[in-house]
């Protein structure tokens, strides 16, 4: 097979049939392990866990009760100290089983603050699944119960995750160069 050659602004780390094939292995894992769920509430945190809910939404059978919502938060900043919800939950989720959905997680502390948020309106059970595990800039130990793919520390976009509001459509995860880190309006002023 001939792979097409990466966009010049980002050198592919996880192609789009690695990441379909994985995304239904974890499908398969999660459908195991909640087969008895009378009621399973995929929670997404935006933006860049929209793409990833969707393909793993839809490779659940439709023999699991499966609900889905969105959270949206500041990201955190060391500087400001804190997380802040943008977009709450439409639906409540005390007394259902609550599976987080995240792109990727690197330090730990907003997602960590997203689950003592959940864990407080009384889940039956609530549980972590993120795309990417970037452990080499963790500063909190994450439960983490599903595990797409462990990363080096590298700046990734596409499927998602963006730089700057660009990138998301890229059908693959890819590095994107220092040079390109920065918003072209920036770049161009020197900044």
């Amino acid at each position: 097979m001939i792979l097409a050659p990466s966009p010049p602004f980002a050198e592919t780390l996880i192609g789009e049939e690695r990441l379909r094939a994985r995304i239904s292995e974890l499908g398969q894992q999660i459908a195991s392990d909640y087969a008895d769920s009378a009621s399973l509430l995929l929670v997404g945190l935006l933006t860049g866990s929209a793409f990833f809910l969707a393909d793993l939404v839809r490779t659940l059978p439709p023999t699991i009760p499966v609900n889905f919502d969105f959270m949206s938060i500041t990201s955190f900043s060391p500087q400001a100290g804190s997380v802040r919800i943008i977009k709450d939950l439409d639906t409540s989720v005390t007394d259902l089983d609550v599976l987080l959905v995240k792109d990727i997680v690197d330090t730990g502390l907003s997602v960590n603050y997203v689950m003592r948020v959940l864990r407080a309106r009384r889940p039956r059970s609530l549980h972590l699944c993120v795309l990417l595990d970037r452990q080499s800039v963790r500063l909190l130990d994450i439960a983490m119960q599903y595990i797409g793919f462990t990363i080096p520390d590298h700046f990734v976009v596409g499927y998602g995750m963006d730089a700057h509001g660009l990138y998301r459509n890229l059908p693959y995860i890819g590095v994107l160069p220092p040079d390109r880190q920065q918003p072209a309006a920036l770049r161009l002023a020197g900044e």
